[in-house]
């Protein structure tokens, strides 16, 4: 069919306040977040119910158009970016933001695709509740790309990734179809468990229109911490110290080197160092606790203390208010932006054992510097769950270029040394376009095949985000 015929028949699908076919209109829905990927695109489509996405999705599978799912377009891998020929449309669901139920009886709460995730924080609030992922983009991504991504964030220690937060989806499959399977049910045995299909498929199966979430008591006290150390290996050790004091009592546990620190500080007004004191590592953790009769900053200081002695951390402040609190989380939370405005670097979110984490950086920070000695590498991430954010530039923006055209070099090196510690090349952000010829590298033949098989099954004719994943 050709395009304004195409064109015609989405506008008698959802009226022309739903389709955006200017090019200069379109241009937001054609790049990605990091301005890596360029597209481009028949139309962007931007229903504003369940019932609109499954009109538009009938209506390309009629007429064999593909179809590109977006959220907040906040992804890193090129995911909900269509390809450069232009034969997609790219369909946002931003408009489905509506909170359709909360059941604090039953903790959990109903949003659809286009909810940003600080909304559904909010709304968790309201009835005392706490929806626990938490990501730096958390005003701008969108529950519907959590899901499809299996996001992690910063409290998977304690709480688990996007796939331990969901009870029941509302999924529009390839043909249009809808599935309705919003159950808030924690005991289901009545066959496979399908909504885990979706999860983390990054739109490739179906598209996710709304979700039933889990919520979680809310904190009453709640300690943010920042340590200085002299090594990742110490940091790693410190994990396990305190997560046998304290247990589930913390919530989080990030490690940031120094030259993450460094460049959030150069590039992020109103940052500073907590510390007087430079370390090459830093950790920071929060406490929390529902309970508020139990002294739990007297305890955390008093460990604390008896560590400084030791020589087991080298500095160390706590949060003594919410505004401190909300600085000290503003060092990790800014980095990705700062290295934006840095530079392009070679990105890695890999994951290993929490085990291995100072192995591998030891292991990955030799081979790349033997090769590229005046690499700089900032790490960063969730160490509570072996997650590192693991990215390498040039000083200069001249020698940068250069060494960004050797990201296939450079991943080889990163990458086989995750593969030979049993980790795996993408632990948050997913496959999108970026990662889709490192997948066939690392995951074993069966693996790809039954990954194939399956979406053969359900997107028999490759529409839904071709190009991506598998």
């Amino acid at each position: 069919m050709e395009r304004s015929a195409f064109l015609v028949q989405l506008r008698a699908c959802l009226g022309d306040a739903a389709l955006i076919v200017r090019p200069e209109d379109m241009a937001p829905h054609l790049v990605d977040w990091r301005g890596r990927y360029r597209g481009n695109a028949i139309a962007v489509v931007r229903p504003s119910d369940t019932a609109g996405v499954a009109r538009v999705v009938e209506l390309c599978a009629r007429n064999a158009v593909p179809i590109v799912p977006q959220g907040g377009n906040t992804g890193l891998v090129g995911g909900g970016t269509p390809l450069v020929e232009g034969c997609e449309i790219v369909l946002g669901l931003s408009r489905m933001n509506r909170i359709r139920d909360i059941d604090a009886a039953n903790s959990t709460l109903t949003a659809e695709a286009g909810c940003l995730l600080q909304q559904v924080q909010a709304a968790a609030e309201v009835v005392d509740r706490m929806f626990p992922l938490s990501l730096a983009a958390q005003g701008s991504c969108e529950i519907g790309g959590n899901l499809s991504t299996n996001a992690g964030g910063v409290h998977v220690l304690r709480y688990g990734n996007m796939r331990d937060q969901v009870l029941g989806l509302e999924v529009v499959l390839p043909d249009g179809r809808i599935w309705h399977g919003l159950r808030g049910l924690r005991k289901d045995n009545t066959g496979y468990d399908l909504k885990q299909l979706f999860i983390g498929a990054e739109g490739t199966l179906g598209i996710i229109t709304a979700a039933v979430l889990k919520l979680q008591p809310r904190p009453k006290v709640s300690h943010v911490c920042w340590l200085a150390l002299d090594s990742a290996s110490h940091a790693i050790e410190l994990l396990s110290r305190l997560r046998s004091r304290f247990g589930d009592r913390i919530s989080a546990f990030e490690i940031v080197a120094d030259s993450a620190l460094s460049l959030v500080l150069k590039h992020m007004p109103g940052a500073r160092d907590p510390l007087s004191t430079a370390a090459p590592w830093y950790a920071l953790v929060e406490f929390s606790d529902c309970f508020e009769g139990y002294d739990l900053a007297g305890v955390i200081e008093r460990e604390f203390s008896g560590l400084l002695e030791a020589g087991f951390l080298t500095d160390a402040t706590m949060a003594q208010n919410l505004a401190q609190a909300q600085a000290i989380w503003g060092l990790r939370e800014n980095i990705s932006e700062a290295q934006k405005i840095e530079g392009i670097s070679i990105k890695h979110d890999i994951s290993v054992p929490v085990s291995s984490v100072a192995r591998f950086l030891e292991l990955a920070d030799s081979a790349l510097r033997a090769t590229f000695p005046d690499v700089r590498i900032v790490a960063f991430g969730h160490a509570g769950d072996g997650n590192l954010h693991y990215n390498l530039s040039k000083p200069d923006a001249a020698s940068n270029a250069e060494f960004i055209a050797q990201t296939p070099a450079v991943n080889r090196i990163v990458h086989d040394i995750v593969d030979r510690l049993g980790g795996s090349i993408s632990a948050e952000h997913g496959i999108g376009q970026l990662k889709r010829d490192e997948l066939l590298r690392y995951k074993s033949p069966l693996e790809i095949e039954l990954m194939r098989r399956i979406r053969g099954a359900l997107d028999p004719e490759n529409l839904l985000n071709r190009g991506k994943l598998v």
